[in-house]
């Protein structure tokens, strides 16, 4: 393990501030007990002291001294005062530095616990703007969670400006999402309508008796043309309901959805000379059945429509993971799919080697559901080209209640 591993791998705003209260706190500490062992020193320096004189005293003993009041001699007095004088600053400037060391350690220990609670309490306006964000970000739906605000207290400073900020962008994207998935919604009623109408027409003209062979082969023409817009229209109207946040969950199995699909997919697999097989293991998760129906008919339909092999098979496969989630598995023989065009083919009207036409085998929007919604129900989902041609697609959703669970 590396020197760099070892470190954190970033230093938080919290703990910045906090190294530079408690900097600022020691930094000014030692100024201060510098100035003052300097003017603590200087002022032990001043020669205020006087020299003192000592009498003798004659002892009984000896012989009578001439002058009993003869002082020491000056230079042993200066002698013994200087020393004395040093002796007392070495030790006032120790005992200066040592005890003043101490306390500037202690004070600074807790300037800085200080430090970091005054400055969690100033960042958690913060912390509450970033929980608010990420609870938006992480919402299954496209565009889940804008209708949430942040419900900031306090004085009306920095923070709070910035919170109101966010929260007329979050209105802003909220009324933007809604109007665009209304458009789409009432898009695909209105031109479902007239294609309708057009249909029935179309099939009225060419049951008529007098009808030339020419005028049929024409209804026939406009029929598939009108299949095909229907196709996309009901496609676009799906896609903008999987984009809404679920309201209610059940609880459902994966496989019995899969099993459901592939038993109504093998007329279209025998048309198609596609083998069909499956290994459907337990692989129960929450949502809606019909959007989860709607996953694994996508991707089986799509296997079988983009399946250029005569000995072709489509394989589907569920199960549960160990970490909590369970899995879908759709793989397939077809055409080579170069590795860098498998992100695109996720987007809507995108299509191997032709983006933009609308043919016979769909509208480009298979994959965009599929994605759509597993993201709605917190899942996701991932598609590998094979060596020999075709595709492997994965959906991932959270794991629910086990088949007890769904029984009860």
């Amino acid at each position: 393990m590396t020197a760099r591993k070892l470190l954190p791998s970033r230093i938080t705003l919290r703990a910045r501030l906090t190294l530079i209260y408690g900097g600022l706190f020691l930094v000014a500490g030692v100024v201060l007990l510098g100035t003052t062992y300097a003017l603590f020193n200087q002022q032990l320096g001043r020669p205020n002291l006087q020299l003192l004189t000592v009498k003798a005293t004659p002892s009984p003993a000896a012989s009578p001294a001439p002058d009993v009041d003869a002082p020491l001699p000056e230079t042993d007095a200066m002698r013994w005062m200087q020393d004395q004088q040093r002796q007392l600053r070495e030790a006032a400037a120790t005992s200066l530095l040592t005890q003043g060391s101490i306390a500037l350690g202690l004070v600074g220990a807790a300037a800085a616990a200080f430090g970091w609670l005054v400055a969690g309490r100033v960042l958690a306006p913060l912390h509450q703007v970033t929980e608010t964000a990420r609870r938006i970000a992480a919402a299954p739906a496209a565009g889940g969670g804008l209708h949430e605000r942040i419900a900031l207290r306090g004085p009306d400073d920095e923070v709070k400006e910035l919170a109101g900020s966010f929260n007329t962008m979050l209105e802003r994207l909220d009324r933007s999402f809604d109007g665009q998935r209304r458009f789409v919604a009432n898009a695909s009623h209105e031109l479902r309508t007239p294609l309708t109408v057009g249909r029935a027409l179309v099939e009225l003209a060419m049951n008529r008796r007098t009808v030339s062979e020419d005028t049929r082969q024409l209804g026939e023409s406009l029929l598939q043309i009108n299949a095909r817009h229907e196709q996309l229209i009901t496609g676009l109207l799906l896609l903008a309901t999987s984009e809404k946040e679920l309201t209610e969950r059940r609880p459902v199995d994966l496989a019995d959805v899969a099993a459901y699909v592939v038993a109504q997919a093998g007329s279209l697999a025998s048309r198609a000379g596609i083998t069909l097989h499956d290994k459907l293991d337990e692989a129960p998760t929450t949502g809606d059945a019909l959007l989860l129906e709607r996953i694994v008919h996508n991707l089986v339909e799509n296997g079988i429509r983009y399946n250029t092999q005569p000995d072709g098979w489509v394989r589907v496969v569920t199960r549960t993971r160990d970490d909590g989630h369970v899995e879908v598995e759709v793989s397939n023989t077809g055409p080579v799919v170069p590795p860098y065009e498998v992100p695109a083919l996720f987007e809507p009207f995108r299509r191997l080697g032709d983006h933009r036409q609308i043919t016979a085998k769909g509208a480009g929007l298979g994959l965009s559901i599929v994605r759509s919604v597993a993201a709605t129900h917190g899942g996701w989902a991932t598609a590998t080209a094979r060596e020999d041609g075709g595709l492997v697609v994965t959906v991932t959703l959270p794991a629910g209640p086990d088949d007890d669970g769904l029984r009860r």
